[in-house]
């Protein structure tokens, strides 16, 4: 095999256009707005339904125009402007109406809570003319990246298993409003997990799942998860998510594993691990070589699923919409196919496994 290369960072646009920022949340200033720093994309305005929260992150990362009003976003925005959405599902359907025919708009995951509404946000992003993606941004993980060249050169053979393992401490407090919303694990964090292996393995046939409630966060529909996803005999995918293991890091886990008939790929996610300050990602691979013992080789990363993924997506759209690119991973087209595979699960989830047959004494 000829020398490898890896891939650990997106393709930029050629010319970055100004993003007019609708939401001011944590995710925004924990990710969006670094991002979007380091990857020098411009941020023309920001605008939030709490005036104070938009006010202070603009201070922070020295954005010069806080809206007064969505429309004054759309109205005020550079005509070759995109719009980044980063707000809570239940909320997109009441934004997109006011963008401008033919837009660009990276939208925040999941594409709403259930896949009547994603049918929606597609048809709206279609009625529209919209050049839009979600922001499914672990794919661009630096991590995710490599691990993919390498799969795409061949290196590890036939890719025959993906396991994602999250055994962690996540503090759901943190994000009041998914005491409202159902299968709350599944839309707002295995949702990642579910659409990265969409990624690698395609759409599987179907999906077995579990989401389960936990004594100290009984008001959330779901904390943790397992998954199995069916794509025949000779393929195994599963992911599995403990979002409660609060007894120190000794045995926390947080990792995506690729494995082929020629050596497999290992992806440490630190987000997860001391959420949410985290620690590094790592990734590691292993290549079978006739007369020599395994041996595991790291791979330097410049940077982490969060904040840096989320330059990729962005720069995915502005590459679309600049025609740089003729297509986006992260399409809402291909993000309303995740979405069928989350209802899948939910509808799994609640129809529980298979009866045991009638015992006999």
């Amino acid at each position: 095999m000829s020398e490898l290369t890896f891939v650990t960072r997106p393709v930029m646009p050629e010319k970055p256009r100004p993003i007019v920022m609708i939401g001011a949340g944590g995710i925004v200033n924990d990710s969006h707005l670094p991002a979007y720093a380091k990857a020098g994309f411009p941020v023309a305005g920001i605008f939030d339904v709490n005036p104070e929260k938009a006010e202070r992150t603009a201070r922070a990362f020295k954005i010069s125009r806080v809206y007064a009003s969505l429309d004054e976003a759309v109205s005020s925005a550079p005509q070759d402007a995109v719009f980044d959405i980063a707000v809570p599902a239940f909320a997109i359907l009441d934004i997109l109406p006011h963008l401008p025919d033919g837009a660009g708009a990276l939208i925040q995951k999941p594409m709403g809570e259930n896949q009547k509404t994603a049918r929606a946000i597609l048809d709206m992003c279609h009625s529209k003319n919209l050049k839009a993606g979600i922001n499914f941004q672990l794919r661009y993980a630096p991590f995710v990246l490599a691990a993919r060249s390498l799969i795409e050169q061949g290196a590890i053979g036939e890719l025959h298993d993906m396991e994602v393992r999250v055994t962690a401490y996540t503090p759901w407090h943190l994000w009041t409003f998914l005491e409202t919303v159902p299968f709350a694990e599944i839309l707002y964090h295995s949702i990642h997990y579910i659409d990265l292996v969409r990624s690698f393995l395609g759409d599987p046939k179907g999906i077995y799942a579990k989401s389960v409630k936990h004594p100290k966060a009984k008001r959330i529909d779901g904390t943790s998860s397992d998954y199995a996803l069916d794509y025949g005999d000779f393929k195994r995918s599963v992911i599995t998510t403990n979002h409660h293991h609060e007894y120190g890091p000794k045995h926390m886990e947080s990792y995506v594993k690729w494995e082929g008939d020629q050596g497999a790929i290992f992806g440490l996610m630190g987000v997860m691990l001391n959420y949410p300050v985290g620690v590094p990602d790592q990734l590691e691979y292993c290549l079978l070589r006739e007369g020599k013992q395994p041996e595991w080789i790291s791979v330097p990363l410049p940077g982490n699923w969060f904040p840096d993924a989320f330059m990729g997506t962005m720069a995915a759209l502005q590459r679309f919409v600049e025609g740089s690119s003729d297509h986006m991973d992260t399409s809402v087209e291909d993000a309303y196919r995740t979405m069928s595979l989350v209802e899948a699960a939910c509808q799994s989830s609640q129809s529980g496994g298979v009866p045991l047959a009638p015992q006999v004494d």
